[in-house]
């Protein structure tokens, strides 16, 4: 749990005690005149004499009220009302001035006189004094039980008193960080601000889980309420992110310890990012939409941080070891959002894509802070093995799926991102409704325009810029910067990964599926990336870690290709290896001495092919090298001599030669034999039955072999080069013999 936010600001003696017969004037006065549209209001200044408004009084007769003291009067009153909370039903009276407020401040455009009360420089103090009090109450109200907020209420107070921000001062936000920065308090309204959004949140997901109970019935009106709470949190949300915009404002954010040293954002955010929409709320495409969007906007805040210049806000979280578990903790959150959303076992994007209901800019943002981390120091280690599987699931995808999404400019599905458009007075109205149970499900239907934003970027473009420079910040090496242990890490465990990850080997397959498709998707981005360097979204030391990384893996890939196939040969005693011997091979034309002969010549070497997937590096001496056997696997090993030992597991080449293939071997002298349990020859029918032990090259010859088919991946298809080995090794054979 987050520290404990810091003690309300208190209010500053202006003279609060106010008259009881004023009170009551005040009281009456705003509960009639609050409920009024600004239409309403408009109409009414418009037929008044003398900034005085006719009302009626509670027993019905006339009343008269001056604007001008009521104004004047209004955010001190709502402060003295503060200071006195007691009751759930007091906060309901805070929600109607605050919302008398929002008319007011819209009204004062056109009316000249309105306008000249409010632009008082005490009465401005006055407002910014009541929206930080307002908040440290909202913020503090889950230890202040008595008060009894709905979350109706609370949400909409929460959404009002930011707001009122934008509505009472200047619109433009840069004027407006200007005197937020004035403030004495800044800091401390940033810690409410986020505190009491916070508490909003918390309440939401609270929500949301009694849903996923059967003991808490969910009906139409549910649904509805449920999606205005959403609307509220949004809109608050939105408010913040577009002043972390604001460098000045963003720069003291990073200089505030609660909100970056301890947490108290990243806190926020997974808040946020736990959010999920129940099943019996499936249908409801509002929330749905609504939830999207607040993951993407408390996301692009944590970017916009990120991506500041001067504090690191990443190296403030790892100063204590609890803000820092918490960074790895959002970072793996933020990894678990991207493969979720780019899970090839999901619907297609496509085909639940909709403007009218916009998602938010989800997946960029959290692409975004995938880059983020994967370039900083204090996360990096410990973020390479878990973005491998995302990594992997993105770069397996078939590969014209993969062309089409990733390397393509006119990709059919994007995030389309949105603000909303704020009603403070059908926000409040419906919160007071709700919270007096009178509420009905026709007057619930409380919708928050939507403003889509367009960016001039394209969509796809952004999105595979990320995905590049991800794996080259993962697999760039600056020597005076990282460790010698460091160089070729991310590739290292990525080929691990793929490795612990491939099916059993077999003839039809000998090396991963997997493995394959991601290399030439790898590929097919290299290619594509150089197209983005113009644009500034790469820069040509990105393409170039790409390019090196794509090279490198792929070299792997057929090293592990032409091993497996090897692996896979020599342990199939199929029919297909039968008939792949049988068309290369002449008739029988030597007897069992020749074999003895051979297999006299070269002792046998161990080679111990113990080997885990999942380790570091293959164990396997000839996975490092490049040899990719393909194809006509038989005629391969016929021509290369490779056969198989007993079953103590040892594989090899043997040193069957060309002298062999052209006495015409039978079939039987190049499958696996058997032990041979006793001494001496035997009979041609025990010889059929029971195969003999073949010899394998020594070291010297498989080096040999192993180089050849690094420059050579193609030996099998060359019959001239395959002879010419096959009579170069025969000679050695007979030179060790001599």
């Amino acid at each position: 749990m987050p520290p404990s936010p810091p003690a309300p600001p208190s209010p500053r003696s202006r003279g609060l005690g106010v008259p009881v017969s004023e009170m009551i004037d005040m009281v009456s006065a705003i509960e009639e005149l609050s409920g009024l549209t600004s239409r309403e209001l408009s109409e009414m200044l418009k037929e008044s004499e003398s900034f005085v408004l006719q009302c009626k009084a509670e027993d019905g007769g006339p009343k008269q009220v001056d604007m001008e003291k009521l104004v004047s009067s209004l955010p001190r009153h709502l402060l003295a009302v503060c200071l006195e909370l007691g009751s759930g039903s007091e906060l309901t009276y805070v929600l109607r001035g605050m919302r008398f407020l929002h008319s007011l401040s819209e009204l004062a455009t056109r009316h000249t006189r309105l306008e000249q009360v409010l632009d008082d420089v005490k009465l401005s103090v006055q407002v910014v004094d009541l929206i930080f009090f307002v908040l440290s109450i909202l913020s503090n109200s889950k230890k202040e039980n008595h008060l009894g907020a709905s979350p109706f209420i609370h949400s909409s107070l929460v959404a009002a008193s930011l707001h009122l921000l934008t509505s009472y001062f200047p619109s433009q936000y840069n004027e407006l960080v200007s005197i937020l920065l004035a403030h004495p308090e800044v800091d401390i309204f940033m810690d409410l601000a986020f505190d009491s959004l916070h508490e909003d949140m918390r309440l939401l997901s609270r929500r949301l889980s009694t849903f996923g109970t059967d003991a808490f019935p969910v009906g139409p009106l549910e649904s509805q309420l449920t999606h205005f709470i959403c609307q509220q949190c949004e809109t608050s949300l939105q408010l913040l992110l577009l002043l972390c915009q604001q460098k000045l404002f963003r720069d003291r954010i990073l200089e505030n310890k609660d909100l970056c040293r301890n947490g108290r954002i990243l806190s926020l955010s997974l808040t946020i990012l736990k959010l999920g929409v129940p099943e019996c709320l499936k249908g409801s495409a509002h929330i749905a939409s609504s939830i999207s969007r607040l993951k993407a906007k408390v996301l692009s805040i944590v970017v916009q941080l990120c991506e500041a210049e001067g504090i690191s806000y990443l190296d403030e979280v790892a100063t204590l070891p609890k803000s820092m578990q918490l960074g790895q903790t959002f970072a793996l959150k933020v990894l678990d959002l991207l493969k979720t959303a780019f899970g090839r076992k999901e619907k297609s994007v496509a085909g639940s894509h909709d403007k009218s209901y916009p998602m938010g800019s989800v997946l960029i943002s959290a692409l975004r802070l995938v880059d983020v981390f994967s370039d900083d120091s204090n996360f990096r280690s410990s973020f390479i093995n878990n973005t491998i599987p995302f990594l992997t699931q993105i770069l397996a995808s078939p590969h014209d799926e993969f062309v089409s999404s990733w390397c393509s400019v006119n990709m059919l599905v994007t995030e389309d991102d949105a603000n909303l458009e704020y009603d403070p007075f059908g926000a409040a109205e419906l919160a007071l409704l709700a919270a007096s149970n009178m509420l009905t499900e026709a007057k619930a239907n409380y919708l928050c325009p939507l403003r889509i934003i367009n960016t001039a970027i394209p969509y796809a473009q952004r999105r595979t810029s990320c995905v590049v420079k991800i794996i080259a910040n993962l697999h760039v090496f600056v020597p005076n910067i990282c460790e010698e242990q460091e160089r070729d890490l991310f590739l290292h465990k990525f080929q691990n990964y793929l490795l612990s990850e491939s099916p059993r080997p077999s003839l039809d397959n000998p090396a991963s599926d997997e493995a394959s498709a991601v290399c030439r998707n790898l590929g097919s981005l290299s290619h594509y990336a150089k197209s983005l360097i113009p644009n500034k979204l790469l820069n040509e030391d990105d393409v170039h870690l790409l390019s090196e990384f794509a090279c490198k893996l792929q070299t792997w890939c057929k090293s592990v290709a032409g091993l497996r196939t090897l692996q896979v040969a020599n342990s199939d005693t199929s029919s297909q290896i039968k008939e792949d011997l049988q068309r290369v091979q002449q008739p029988l034309q030597t007897r069992a001495n020749d074999v003895q002969t051979m297999e006299e010549s070269v002792p046998t070497p161990y080679m111990n092919h113990e080997g885990n997937a999942r380790d570091e590096t293959p164990r396997n001496r000839a996975s490092i090298n490049c040899g990719l056997l393909q194809n006509s696997v038989g005629q391969n090993l016929i021509h290369l001599g490779v056969a198989r030992t007993t079953s103590t597991g040892y594989t090899g080449v043997s040193t069957a030669t060309s002298t062999e293939l052209q006495h015409g071997r039978s079939v039987d002298h190049f499958k696996t034999p058997e032990h041979i349990k006793g001494s001496g020859l035997q009979d041609d029918d025990e010889r059929q039955r029971r195969r003999k032990k073949r010899t394998i090259m020594n070291d010297g010859q498989i080096n040999e072999i192993e180089n050849a088919l690094v420059g050579e991946p193609e030996m099998h298809r060359n019959a001239t080069l395959l002879q010419a080995w096959a009579e170069k090794l025969s000679g050695q054979a007979k030179q060790q013999k001599s």
